[in-house]
């Protein structure tokens, strides 16, 4: 059966192969043109399976001779090895991939239960992915903020941009916990507060249509923390689009790159709101993510008095918290790719299995 799909799959590579040496339209060549990129790599492994096929078949008489018998019974314990190994790479290989692994990310903070405390560790969170991005050489773009009186973040919307950035940060979404003693506290005792991240997956304008009459903008002066101006022109920018009811706010630049910065929360919001339609399971998945912002409700706890980060998914502990708040996630992130794949490969044999 597993042979059967691969023999497809090369078949879809010459038909491809043939079609854009034949007179195509612009679109139907970049389509062709990008399927058959990614089937290359495929298609290479899948000759060298099969090569490694014919070799067995062929080996396999030779143990029928008894002058070779021997030599025959070694040679075909090497090339069943080299098929199995050669099988688990192709396996990894045509694991359907998330189609927004490639997208740069819109990412949204907000404060959870824990008052003040909350805020801090919302800035804590910010400052962290600021860092990474620095570590990682990807952009960030400031759309939207709110400050506290003490500093924090009530909530805070970047845009990060970078190489296959979602395909990295897409485990952040969830309600992260904090545990330490805060900066007010004087008697020593340990709180616990949390903060939501969501990571979403930036919207280009080709997947979501925004008609110029489902949507309101309203002009108006930014604010600071407690709500003083802090300057004297509308150049915060709000969009309300009327048939889903969501609101985006933008107020860190002019007036024009705030209202292009607020369409691009939006049509990011919408597109999210699109993938959760098209699919429960995705659905499902995003809201145990996400969560209320409780702090019952978590992914991954960063408790300060043992300098330690647990994520809760897949039971990972480092204690190295200073490290990961400096930005150093790539071991979470590894942890929690490979704990994917592993899945997405269980669920992938099962289907060649049918």
């Amino acid at each position: 059966m597993f042979e059967e799909k691969l023999k497809k799959i090369v078949d879809r590579f010459e038909f491809l192969e043939k079609e854009m040496q034949g007179h195509l339209d612009r679109s139907k060549l970049e389509e062709y043109s990008k399927e058959y990129s990614e089937l290359k790599e495929v298609r290479e492994i899948i000759s060298q399976f099969f090569s490694v096929v014919k070799e067995i078949e062929e080996t396999s008489f030779l143990l029928n001779d008894k002058e070779f018998a021997s030599l025959a019974e070694n040679e075909l314990s090497t090339l069943k090895s080299k098929k199995d190994s050669i099988e688990q790479d192709l396996k990894l290989l045509l694991i359907p991939k998330d189609v927004n692994d490639d997208r740069s990310v819109i990412i949204e903070i907000r404060a959870g239960t824990g008052g003040d405390e909350a805020s801090l560790f919302a800035l804590d969170l910010f400052k962290m992915y600021q860092r990474f991005a620095e570590k990682n050489n990807c952009k960030i773009d400031l759309i939207e903020q709110t400050t506290t009186d003490l500093g924090g973040l009530k909530e805070v919307i970047f845009h990060l941009r970078g190489d296959k950035i979602f395909s990295r940060l897409k485990f952040e979404s969830g309600v992260h916990r904090v545990q330490r003693v805060p900066t007010t506290e004087s008697s020593g005792r340990i709180h616990t507060s949390a903060a939501t991240v969501a990571v979403l997956p930036e919207a280009k304008e080709i997947d979501i249509e925004i008609l110029p009459n489902e949507i309101r903008i309203d002009t108006m002066r930014a604010s600071g923390a407690g709500g003083q101006h802090v300057n004297t022109t509308d150049s915060a920018v709000r969009i309300t689009h009327l048939p889903s009811g969501i609101v985006v706010t933008s107020s860190e630049k002019s007036q024009h790159q705030n209202r292009a910065r607020a369409m691009e929360v939006l049509r990011t919001r919408l597109y999210d709101l699109n993938i959760k339609n098209q699919s429960n399971a995705i659905a499902s998945q995003r809201k145990s993510q996400i969560g209320s912002g409780d702090r019952s409700e978590r992914i991954r706890t960063y408790n300060f008095p043992q300098g330690r980060v647990t994520d809760h998914r897949i039971n990972l502990t480092l204690y190295k918290l200073e490290e990961v708040l400096n930005g150093d996630l790539e071991e979470i992130i590894n942890g929690l790719t490979s704990a994917e794949r592993l899945e997405a490969m269980t669920a992938f044999e099962k289907d060649y299995e049918k």
